[in-house]
């Protein structure tokens, strides 16, 4: 599905200066598995970024980390513009490979964000969203984001903060200054552009599925 879903996405990867993939590339796949979504994703686009979710292996960030595309724990200057990121989860209940423990994720997010602090504008790739917002509440309402990137949002206030984990959390919040985006499931349709126009960062929500019948 993720496949058939990066397929119809050809047209808006062509027209991106950089793919960032915010996790859960694959269901407790191993390398090769997430490799394969990256190489279809740079069939479009050559210049792709990524982080991990919950629900792929812990060392995947070990060979994204190899190959040079990775933003955990690391970050990226494009001009004016810091992108840096932080994969994996909050600990759930479900137990899946990669989950982190709250100062973990601080920890994480800090040594990222430490070389792009000073950047005028600046992307922030989480696939935890934060905690108690629309983004991070399952279909009952239980809020399960973390509390660690709450705290580091609204202690130094990223322009954007592209996020996902709930899939069900799709949407967009603002969190102190930060205009947070969940884009959903892209086997569902959804996706977020990011547009730097030398002055301000925009994310837009779209949908792949826009004009399905």
């Amino acid at each position: 599905m993720a496949m058939r879903a990066i397929e119809r996405m050809a047209p808006v990867l062509a027209t991106a200066d950089a793919a960032v993939l915010t996790g859960d590339l694959t269901n407790f796949g191993d390398p090769p598995d997430a490799f394969a979504v990256v190489d279809a994703v740079r069939a479009h686009c050559p210049t792709v970024w990524a982080v991990t979710g919950n629900l792929d292996m812990a060392w995947v960030i070990d060979a994204f980390r190899d190959a040079g595309i990775s933003l955990h724990g690391e970050s990226r200057r494009v001009g004016d513009l810091g992108i840096f990121g932080c994969g994996g989860s909050n600990i759930t209940p479900m137990d899946t490979p990669t989950e982190l423990e709250e100062d973990e994720l601080r920890a994480v997010l800090e040594r990222a964000h430490a070389s792009v602090a000073d950047a005028p504008r600046r992307l922030m790739i989480c696939h935890t969203p934060p905690y108690d917002t629309r983004l991070d509440r399952l279909v009952n309402g239980t809020p399960v984001g973390s509390p660690a990137v709450r705290r580091f949002i609204e202690a130094h206030r990223p322009d954007v903060a592209v996020v996902g984990h709930i899939h069900e959390g799709r949407g967009t919040e603002t969190v102190g200054d930060t205009l947070v985006v969940n884009p959903g499931a892209l086997r569902d349709g959804g996706y977020v552009v990011v547009e730097d126009d030398g002055h301000r960062l925009r994310a837009t929500l779209a949908s792949w599925r826009d004009g399905e019948r």
